[in-house]
């Protein structure tokens, strides 16, 4: 039996390409798991996982609240692949 939650999220998915990542999403309990990957990296990157709750994906203005969740958590990843910050300056000193 088809999950209509998690249809509605991959069919929502669907109309966003990007040439750096690809979308997924799966059932997690009450929640869709959305899955966030880089394709193809030069160099091993995690890959990002974040939850769409039930209040959210039966809300009336799912469309314009997932896009802003999935905008924020594409940020969110990008961020996390830094290797070195300003604010990490002393570990880096004392690694290298």
């Amino acid at each position: 039996m088809a999950n209509p939650r998690l249809e509605r999220v991959l069919s929502h998915l669907r109309q966003y390409e990007h040439p750096l990542l690809a979308f997924d999403a799966r059932e997690k309990g009450e929640c869709v798991e959305v899955i966030i990957k880089f394709k193809d990296p030069p160099v091993p990157v995690h890959t990002y996982y974040f939850e769409v709750h039930p209040r959210d994906l039966d809300h009336p203005q799912f469309a314009w609240t997932f896009q802003r969740q999935l905008y924020d958590c594409m940020h969110d990843y990008f961020v996390e692949m830094f290797t070195h910050t300003p604010q990490n300056v002393r570990d880096y000193r004392t690694k290298h």
